[in-house]
């Protein structure tokens, strides 16, 4: 059941006013035509009494029933029934309470058609109003309840992209661990108590969608001694960010995979030591972050255009945003650089 529009004050408060405002009229007009005040007095607030009786019948049956297409012709006939029926009854009271006055009794005969009009017109613009604000709040209500089914499965939809990037980073972890329990069983515990703490963080980050990059940096360093353990003196990364950046904010999670990307193009098609460089600062209102690794360009498959990890964050950005320019990847040599941008208008 919808509720009617005198749950909304200022529609009460206008209605009140407009009633208020139809009597007066009504009893000056009678007054003005020679009638004593107190029988214009009577006759207006008998005439609209009923008048009011009936169009509070038209609001609670909009309440229940809303019109559409011949619903409409029918509806509207009921309103001139009802307005001829609350004339007819304020007429047959009126008389009993006025007398039998042949002056009276001549101009109650004599208004009849007018006074049956103006209650159709009243009757029909309430209904009108009633049905237009009844229209509005289904419109609204569908509204919402597309914009929560829309936000429903964009949220599954970044679970689902999420839980799909960290499987790949923990079985190259669980990989690295089994490889060191037999040489090194101390780097081996290590690299389990980390992993245990990167896992702990990344379920506490699942209920937070935003959070500052000192945070994301945070956590991001719990990933890179993992993998400083897998790798050892190969990897190297160096983070540059400006104090002004560290509290600007970025969804949760979201450089991991980028490192990790930048991680497995520099190391596995290169020898020697490789240095990730990381750099973040504020251009225009957007948090930019640069992720920069070495690459081999004869054998890296990153020479082919981004992989799965990036082409999850494409996605997960543009679920958040609705913006396709947000992240791109860029070649020069044997650099692979991967350029984020973040803009901070967003409402967490």
């Amino acid at each position: 059941m919808a509720a009617s529009p005198f749950s909304v004050k200022r529609f009460r408060i206008l209605f009140i006013f407009c009633w208020l405002v139809i009597f007066t009229q009504h009893t000056l007009l009678l007054y003005f035509y020679n009638f004593p005040l107190q029988t214009a007095v009577v006759d207006s607030l008998v005439t609209n009494a009923f008048l009011l009786l009936k169009c509070l019948l038209i609001i609670t049956t909009l309440r229940f029933y809303l019109p559409g297409g011949k619903g409409y012709f029918n509806f509207f006939i009921l309103c001139l029934v009802l307005s001829l029926g609350a004339v007819l009854i304020s007429k047959g009271v009126l008389q009993m309470i006025q007398g039998d006055g042949a002056d009276y009794s001549y101009f109650l005969n004599r208004s009849f058609g007018i006074r049956a009009s103006m209650a159709f017109l009243f009757l029909s613009c309430v209904a009108l109003i009633c049905i237009i604000w009844r229209r509005h709040q289904d419109e609204e209500d569908m509204a919402g309840r597309k914009s929560d089914a829309q936000k429903m499965a964009k949220d599954a939809e970044l679970f689902k992209l999420r839980q799909q990037l960290q499987p790949h980073f923990l079985f190259n972890s669980l990989n690295s661990i089994n490889a060191l329990i037999g040489s090194q069983p101390k780097e081996a515990r290590k690299m389990v108590q980390q992993l245990s703490e990167f896992l702990r963080g990344t379920i506490k980050k699942d209920e937070t969608q935003w959070i500052s990059l000192g945070e994301e940096l945070q956590h991001l360093q719990l990933y890179l001694d993992i993998e400083t353990i897998r790798f050892g003196n190969r990897l190297h990364t160096i983070v540059e960010k400006e104090e002004a950046v560290l509290e600007m904010k970025l969804p949760a999670l979201l450089l991991q995979p980028i490192v990790e990307n930048a991680i497995k193009f520099g190391l596995y098609d290169t020898i020697g030591p490789t240095n990730i460089h990381i750099k973040a600062t504020a251009v225009n209102n957007e948090l930019l972050i640069t992720v920069q690794n070495p690459f081999d360009p004869e054998t890296s498959s990153s020479r082919t255009g981004v992989g799965f990890g990036l082409k999850s964050i494409e996605r997960r950005l543009y679920l958040l945003f609705a913006r396709t320019n947000l992240l791109h990847t860029e070649t020069a040599g044997s650099l692979f650089t991967t350029v984020l941008k973040i803009p901070q208008t967003i409402n967490e």
